[in-house]
Protein backbone atom coordinates (compact mmCIF):
# COMPACT_ATOMS: atom_id res chain seq x y z
CA UNK A 1 0.00 0.00 0.00
CA UNK A 2 1.48 3.22 -0.77
CA UNK A 3 -1.09 5.97 0.59
CA UNK A 4 -3.97 5.72 2.85
CA UNK A 5 -6.32 8.51 4.30
CA UNK A 6 -5.16 10.48 6.96
CA UNK A 7 -7.97 9.58 9.53
CA UNK A 8 -7.45 5.43 8.82
CA UNK A 9 -3.82 6.34 9.21
CA UNK A 10 -3.95 7.98 12.75
CA UNK A 11 -6.71 5.60 13.93
CA UNK A 12 -4.40 2.50 12.78
CA UNK A 13 -1.45 3.86 14.39
CA UNK A 14 -3.04 4.05 17.58
CA UNK A 15 -2.71 8.25 17.78
CA UNK A 16 -6.20 8.47 18.25
CA UNK A 17 -8.82 5.89 19.88
CA UNK A 18 -11.47 5.68 16.87
CA UNK A 19 -11.43 6.50 13.65
CA UNK A 20 -14.20 8.93 14.19
CA UNK A 21 -12.23 10.92 16.39
CA UNK A 22 -9.44 10.88 13.82
CA UNK A 23 -11.93 11.96 11.39
CA UNK A 24 -13.61 14.82 13.83
CA UNK A 25 -10.18 16.22 14.52
CA UNK A 26 -9.33 16.41 11.08
CA UNK A 27 -12.72 18.20 10.11
CA UNK A 28 -11.91 20.59 13.56
CA UNK A 29 -8.43 21.65 11.91
CA UNK A 30 -6.68 19.65 14.23
CA UNK A 31 -4.49 17.91 11.82
CA UNK A 32 -1.98 19.09 9.44
CA UNK A 33 -0.13 17.30 7.02
CA UNK A 34 3.07 18.57 5.96
CA UNK A 35 1.61 21.83 7.32
CA UNK A 36 -1.34 21.97 5.45
CA UNK A 37 -4.86 21.79 6.39
CA UNK A 38 -5.79 18.10 6.23
CA UNK A 39 -9.43 16.78 5.73
CA UNK A 40 -10.36 13.24 6.84
CA UNK A 41 -9.92 12.14 3.04
CA UNK A 42 -6.65 13.36 2.82
CA UNK A 43 -3.80 10.97 1.90
CA UNK A 44 -0.56 10.06 3.20
CA UNK A 45 2.44 8.44 1.96
CA UNK A 46 5.91 7.26 3.86
CA UNK A 47 7.94 10.53 4.84
CA UNK A 48 5.40 13.07 5.25
CA UNK A 49 4.78 15.05 8.31
CA UNK A 50 1.74 14.63 10.17
CA UNK A 51 1.29 17.39 13.06
CA UNK A 52 -2.06 16.08 15.22
CA UNK A 53 -3.65 18.02 18.48
CA UNK A 54 -4.82 15.32 20.34
CA UNK A 55 -6.03 16.17 23.98
CA UNK A 56 -3.81 18.58 25.09
CA UNK A 57 -0.79 17.49 22.97
CA UNK A 58 0.58 18.61 19.66
CA UNK A 59 1.89 15.37 18.87
CA UNK A 60 4.46 15.76 15.62
CA UNK A 61 4.94 12.23 13.91
CA UNK A 62 6.58 11.43 10.58
CA UNK A 63 5.30 8.61 8.69
CA UNK A 64 7.48 5.71 8.03
CA UNK A 65 4.77 3.11 6.98
CA UNK A 66 1.32 2.84 5.72
CA UNK A 67 -1.20 0.72 7.43
CA UNK A 68 -5.00 0.41 6.79
CA UNK A 69 -5.70 -1.69 9.70
CA UNK A 70 -4.95 -1.50 13.37
CA UNK A 71 -2.22 -3.27 14.45
CA UNK A 72 -0.93 -4.06 18.09
CA UNK A 73 1.06 -0.91 19.88
CA UNK A 74 4.84 -2.49 19.26
CA UNK A 75 3.99 -2.99 15.15
CA UNK A 76 2.51 0.98 15.21
CA UNK A 77 5.18 1.87 16.98
CA UNK A 78 7.81 1.29 13.82
CA UNK A 79 4.96 2.71 11.50
CA UNK A 80 6.00 6.65 12.62
CA UNK A 81 8.69 8.59 14.06
CA UNK A 82 7.53 10.34 16.95
CA UNK A 83 9.51 14.35 16.79
CA UNK A 84 7.09 15.71 19.33
CA UNK A 85 9.32 18.72 21.15
CA UNK A 86 9.79 17.28 24.63
CA UNK A 87 7.34 19.29 26.85
CA UNK A 88 8.63 22.95 29.14
CA UNK A 89 9.67 21.80 32.40
CA UNK A 90 6.98 22.90 34.77
CA UNK A 91 7.57 26.03 37.15
CA UNK A 92 9.87 24.63 40.14
CA UNK A 93 8.58 27.46 42.11
CA UNK A 94 6.14 26.13 45.18
CA UNK A 95 2.98 27.72 45.06
CA UNK A 96 0.74 27.87 48.19
CA UNK A 97 -2.18 26.06 48.00
CA UNK A 98 -5.04 24.95 49.82
CA UNK A 99 -7.51 21.92 49.94
CA UNK A 100 -10.52 22.28 47.73
CA UNK A 101 -13.61 23.27 50.57
CA UNK A 102 -11.23 23.56 53.47
CA UNK A 103 -12.84 26.69 54.08
CA UNK A 104 -11.19 29.53 56.19
CA UNK A 105 -7.07 29.63 57.34
CA UNK A 106 -6.48 28.69 60.82
CA UNK A 107 -4.50 31.67 62.51
CA UNK A 108 -1.47 28.94 62.71
CA UNK A 109 -2.02 28.44 58.55
CA UNK A 110 -2.40 32.24 58.47
CA UNK A 111 0.95 32.73 59.89
CA UNK A 112 2.77 29.91 57.98
CA UNK A 113 1.49 31.30 54.45
CA UNK A 114 2.54 35.17 55.89
CA UNK A 115 5.61 33.49 55.99
CA UNK A 116 6.02 31.59 52.51
CA UNK A 117 4.84 34.58 51.30
CA UNK A 118 7.47 36.77 52.80
CA UNK A 119 10.22 34.33 51.97
CA UNK A 120 8.72 34.77 47.70
CA UNK A 121 9.34 38.73 48.19
CA UNK A 122 5.44 40.39 47.92
CA UNK A 123 4.27 41.44 51.48
CA UNK A 124 0.57 39.91 52.34
CA UNK A 125 -1.54 42.86 53.41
Amino acid sequence: MESTRIDRWLWAVRLTKTRADAAAACRGGHVRVNDRPAKPATTVVPGDEVRARIGTTTRVVEVVEVIQKRVGAAVAATCLIDRTPKPPPEAAIPVARRERGAGRPTKRERRVLDEFRRQQGSEAP
